[in-house]
């Protein structure tokens, strides 16, 4: 199976896309085709990719990247058996419809919940975005492909859709603690998730010898701030870092957190950092977001912590460091949860097959009716 893969939002080493969704792909024998903004990012792709490079849409710059987006995907999608998109915005650059294989659209987040977090937006913009986002999705239910990365988004739609989330890599064996005088955080950074709360924690830890680690890009907002912090010492702020290398950093970090903020975007998720951690037996602190807390408190692998506190998470970090055991008891039950209940292996099969059945032209739960009643909020994103 020929696979043409494309995003122009998101960072061409994502970890949902190609750390999993893209590897399943390579591992399950197929071709994939990456249209992705390379170049812009700083990055080359893995050799087994075949790659298309375009320009990265970021804030309001985004029509010379929907440009160069609708070229490849002319150029690309005659030759393949289905396409996969990852932003909401290709939705308004596909090929016409006898000039493309099937198509999916994974829907990686609430797309008009996440509209309050963009800063770059204007307020009086934002109803009628709302409208509009939710217009396009209506339409493009009925047209192509659907997978969600959260269960909890599923009530946006009239059908069902098969939900793939954003589980993960789990070592067989657990990862030692370290020396216990660092904690991390991993992802993107911005003010919504808890970029200044952090600092704060790094103000807080800076007495007891205990520094604050951050890996991931920022948003311009976050990114003067981080750079204000990092000159005073607060917090050692590493940038972006590919996904397999900034899980192998968060080996023995005293804790790791998740201060993200009470967001609408954020309810319905788990945020993918908690299971990282967890993966690899590092206590998790994290803000009163319910799959997330669920988590933590279900395994006891970890601390919840009021939203905007970040006294109470310098306590939560200053409790493990006095109580190794307490730190080695919480590790080894967040790993053993994450091997229960969020490795990716099994979802990556699924997920094949589903992607198979499609390109197939078989049409699968997408045209099925969506289901009546509560839907389940269990699986990982954000």
């Amino acid at each position: 199976m020929r696979v043409v893969v494309c995003t122009i939002v998101h960072h061409p080493q994502d970890a949902r896309i190609l750390h999993r969704q893209i590897r399943a792909l390579l591992d399950a024998g197929h071709e994939v085709s990456y249209i992705a903004p390379l170049r812009a990012c700083g990055v080359t792709a893995w050799p087994t990719l075949t790659v298309a490079d375009v320009p990265r849409a970021a804030g309001r710059r985004r029509v010379r990247a929907l440009r160069a987006a609708r070229r490849e995907l002319t150029r690309l999608s005659p030759g393949a058996d289905l396409l996969i998109v990852h932003d909401p915005e290709l939705l308004l650059v596909l090929p016409l419809l006898g000039q493309r294989p099937p198509t999916v659209w994974d829907v990686h987040e609430d797309t008009v919940a996440a509209l309050s977090t963009k800063a770059w937006l204007p307020g009086l913009i934002r109803p009628v975005m709302a409208a509009a986002v939710r217009g396009a999705e209506r339409i493009a239910e009925r047209r192509i492909h659907l997978i969600l990365a959260e269960h909890g988004y599923a009530g946006r739609f009239r059908r069902r859709h098969p939900v793939v989330p954003n589980a993960i890599y789990v070592p067989d064996r657990p990862a030692p603690p370290g020396r216990g005088d660092r904690v991390i955080y991993i992802g993107h950074l911005s003010p919504d998730r808890g970029t200044s709360e952090m600092i704060e924690v790094g103000r807080l830890l800076k007495p007891h010898g205990i520094a604050v680690e951050l890996v991931g890009p920022a948003d311009a907002k976050a990114r003067a701030e981080l750079i204000q912090a990092q000159v005073a010492g607060l917090v050692r702020w590493h940038g972006f870092v590919p996904n397999d290398l900034a899980v192998l950093m968060s080996e023995g970090a005293l804790a790791g957190l998740s201060l993200l903020r009470d967001e609408p975007n954020f309810r319905h998720s788990l945020p993918t950092k908690v299971a990282e951690y967890m993966a690899r037996a590092v206590p998790v602190i994290t803000t009163p977001l319910p799959i997330a807390a669920d988590l933590v408190e279900r395994y006891g692998c970890g601390t919840v912590v009021p939203f905007g506190d970040p006294r109470a998470a310098a306590d939560a970090v200053l409790q493990l460091a006095a109580d190794p055991g307490l730190r080695a008891r919480q590790g080894l039950r967040g790993h053993r949860g994450a091997a229960e209940s969020l490795g990716w292996p099994r979802h990556a099969r699924s997920f094949v097959e589903q992607l198979e059945e499609w390109a197939a032209g078989r049409p699968g739960p997408a045209n099925a009716p969506a289901p009546v009643g509560p839907v389940s909020a269990q699986g990982g994103g954000a």
